[in-house]
């Protein structure tokens, strides 16, 4: 049985991920920076496996000091952390860097990068201090250095989570603690969805490829934590939407069509 902690895990691919560990016997401390969205969460797998096995605790990420507190609150209640997730993201609709906001760049810039800096050196003091543990990252759109117009903000932030990823395992080799990367690919939930409300002439102009690329959390999810529960070996990235699959989507998406939106 492992101990996880999941960073923005009262949604999305975070929410799924703890609902996928869960499944599969491990205690999962739920955690966002918004209480009720916590309770609410926590809620829902509550009811669905029990109360000892949830544990809701909200976190700012981009405040050290919570989540510090995130940290010590999870080994207060479990005795250890096994496997710590760096989750908590938000993305930005299409727009041109000349259009970006001081407001916006700051909240990406805090949550997407500091807010992983914060869950990587607070994990990785603590798993030295006990002696083993396993950090990941969720990474996305730009850790490949692929660039999409309109992205080059969320696509900054996630390069740099890449590097820091690379960087955190090999500081970390021979220590007995695992750094890994996660690339769930596209996935249907609001980080894709949000960035197209208002817009829906270039939501219909994007659909259709985005059936192609895309999955649902719910099957995304157990694959990546069956594939982090497995792993021992530091400085992988666990993969889902491979460029073998991907061409593969392309070559059959004319015969075999996808409703992931619908």
């Amino acid at each position: 049985m492992k101990n996880i902690v999941i960073t923005g895990s009262t949604s999305g691919i975070g929410y799924g991920l703890a609902d996928s560990f869960l499944a599969l016997g491990c205690l999962v401390v739920i955690s966002s920076r918004y209480k009720e969205r916590v309770e609410k969460a926590a809620k829902t797998l509550i009811e669905k496996y029990e109360a000892s096995k949830v544990f809701p605790f909200p976190c700012d990420v981009t405040d050290c000091h919570q989540v510090q507190s995130l940290w010590d609150a999870a080994k207060s209640r479990f005795g250890k952390v096994d496997i710590w997730i760096n989750n908590a993201g938000i993305a930005h609709p299409e727009t041109k860097i000349k259009d970006y906001s001081p407001d916006r760049i700051k909240d990406l810039i805090n949550t997407n990068i500091v807010g992983v800096i914060n869950g990587s050196t607070v994990a990785l003091r603590g798993m030295l201090e006990q002696g083993y543990g396993a950090i990941y990252n969720m990474e996305g759109l730009g850790s490949d250095g692929r660039i999409v117009d309109g992205m080059a903000l969320y696509g900054t932030t996630k390069s740099a989570v890449g590097y820091l990823t690379k960087a955190l395992a090999k500081e970390a080799r021979g220590t007995g603690i695992v750094v890994g990367g996660l690339r769930p690919g596209m996935v249907n939930t609001r980080l894709i969805t949000e960035q197209y409300e208002g817009y829906p002439e270039e939501w219909e102009r994007v659909k259709r490829i985005f059936n192609i690329l895309s999955d649902c959390v719910e099957t995304v999810t157990p694959w990546l934590a069956r594939k982090i529960l497995v792993n021992e070996k530091n400085g992988v990235t666990i993969t889902w939407l491979t460029r073998h699959k991907l061409l593969g989507r392309f070559l059959t998406a004319p015969f075999h069509k996808r409703h992931i939106y619908e």
